[in-house]
């Protein structure tokens, strides 16, 4: 009397064992070769933060943690850094600000009304806008935007006068305004980032399958509620990611920022006044430095450096989550 064999039912149909067999040497080959790429990344991030740390320690020993708290900088003997991290965040906040709203409306025109070949022209134009480099757009922007920008700061300046809050946001600041000013840099870095922040969320929103957004049309919605409701649960986390490339890329900006920016050390809450960031003091400044002032200015690159991990791992868990949310969902 034979004996019939039940199957496992906790185990997957089919073998993966003929695969196994007949493929040993490649399949390891690769999970080792994936594994040494791996380390080599972080091995270079390690020597990166380990080499950078070494040379600036001569200022870190001398200045230590209250320097990165100081707002001095004299190039002699007072190295401050906040100075630099507070126009750095403050230029790549306004970049985002003004970014996210343009790069999403393009992204959702592009993908949801134009049609495909009025679409299509209008893609390779925007991503040849995401490659232009950013000493081309720092040069415009000093030589044609911030001329003609200067004006209208003064005329805002004059018209929140008095205003609480708006006066110390766009007011004067000791009777002026000027256009190299923070508020410049973060525009000429919004303009940098708006086609690179489009062109991501565009292809992750062009990834929503078709019969999602049929099935909320077949369900009387309109336009608008197809977006909120199929089109952006799926989207939600790669839009994310987009929005945070774009960041890392306004934080990192240097040419540009450095042209436009002002190239002044201070603290203030006046956007309409010159300011400094991190990129445009190193790349102004190291030529000329030596001692402890080249030191300080490699302790800054390792302070940019860690705000940048810092920003990453953020975004690592913003996507998670938001990734989270739509599997809910």
């Amino acid at each position: 009397m034979s004996t019939a064999v039940k199957a496992d039912p906790a185990k997957p149909a089919g073998s993966a064992g003929p695969l196994s067999q007949r493929r040993p040497l490649g399949d390891r080959g690769f999970a080792l070769l994936a594994l040494l790429a791996g380390l080599l990344v972080l091995a270079i991030l390690v020597g990166i933060v380990v080499t950078t740390a070494q040379q600036g320690s001569d200022w870190f020993s001398t200045a230590g943690f209250k320097g990165i708290f100081s707002t001095v900088w004299n190039t002699t003997d007072q190295f401050g850094m906040m100075a630099f991290v507070y126009g750095t965040v403050l230029t790549s906040v306004i970049a985002i600000i003004i970014s996210i709203p343009v790069s999403l409306s393009v992204a959702l025109l592009l993908t949801e009304v134009v049609p495909r070949r009025w679409a299509q022209p209008i893609v390779v134009i925007i991503d040849l806008l995401a490659v232009v480099p950013s000493v081309v757009w720092g040069l415009w922007g000093i030589i044609v935007l911030e001329p003609w920008i200067e004006p209208i700061y003064a005329s805002i300046a004059s018209g929140v006068h008095g205003i609480p809050v708006l006066d110390n946001l766009f007011g004067e600041s000791n009777g002026s305004v000027s256009g190299a000013s923070f508020f410049t840099a973060g525009l000429i870095l919004a303009i940098m980032i708006t086609p690179i922040i489009t062109s991501l969320s565009r292809e992750v929103i062009a990834t929503v399958p078709a019969i999602d957004k049929e099935g909320a049309y077949a369900l009387g919605a309109t336009r608008w509620e197809m977006i909120r409701g199929a089109v952006w649960p799926h989207s939600q986390a790669g839009v994310v990611s987009a929005i945070l490339v774009g960041l890392g890329r306004a934080m990192g900006e240097t040419i540009a920022a450095a042209l436009v920016i002002g190239s002044s050390v201070q603290v203030t809450s006046h956007l309409f006044v010159p300011g400094y960031s991190i990129p445009a003091v190193i790349a102004n400044q190291f030529g000329e430095s030596s001692g402890e002032f080249r030191s300080a200015l490699i302790g800054l690159g390792l302070v940019l450096f860690v705000i940048t991990i810092i920003v990453n791992l953020f975004a690592r868990a913003v996507v998670e989550r938001s990734g989270r949310r739509s599997r809910g969902a």
